[in-house]
């Protein structure tokens, strides 16, 4: 682990809590000190730094590498901020924009034409953890006249597939 500011700020937050805490029990301030200097890191990690985790929205980011977006659809969503933020779409071709993220997964659907509209593409980025969560994450490429105009990012609610009739009659018998 790699201490950063962050760490240090709320070690030493979870650290005068304890010793707060500890002090309401035993006013001797050496023993105080002593009980909160070993019982902070535990404190720490079994307890504070978990609980942030479940209820924060943080996740790792990664810079956009055409053979991981490729290869894991479910992880999308630590590139697709820098994919969007570098631009390195805007202005590519289809053509270019399928050899770097693959085959579209489905188009959108345009009422003019009532059709699915082959100049909006949308992939998947799979669900960020965290416990509060119940959206998937989603882009849209926007291409006009061959070429990317807009790429944006969106969330749409998670929707469990329901089981076809074939599948149904599986589950049956078993």
């Amino acid at each position: 682990m790699i201490p950063s500011v962050t760490l240090v700020v709320f070690l030493l937050i979870v650290f005068v809590l304890m010793f707060l805490f500890v002090n309401t029990i035993d006013k001797r301030k050496w023993l105080t000190f002593i009980i909160s200097v070993i019982a902070t890191p535990f404190i720490y990690f079994y307890g504070f730094y978990p609980m942030v985790n479940i209820f924060s929205s943080y996740h790792h980011e990664k810079y956009f590498d055409s053979s991981s977006w490729k290869g894991s659809p479910s992880l999308r969503y630590e590139m697709s901020d820098d994919l969007v933020a570098s631009k390195e779409l805007i202005g590519r071709s289809k053509d270019d924009v399928r050899m770097l993220l693959g085959t579209y997964e489905w188009l959108s659907w345009n009422d003019s034409i009532h059709d699915k509209d082959p100049n909006y593409w949308n992939y998947g980025l799979g669900i960020e953890p965290g416990a509060m969560n119940d959206q998937k994450d989603n882009m849209l490429v926007v291409f006009k006249n061959d070429k990317v105009v807009e790429v944006e990012l969106y969330q749409a609610p998670i929707i469990e597939k329901e089981p076809t009739g074939s599948e149904e009659a599986t589950n049956a018998e078993e």
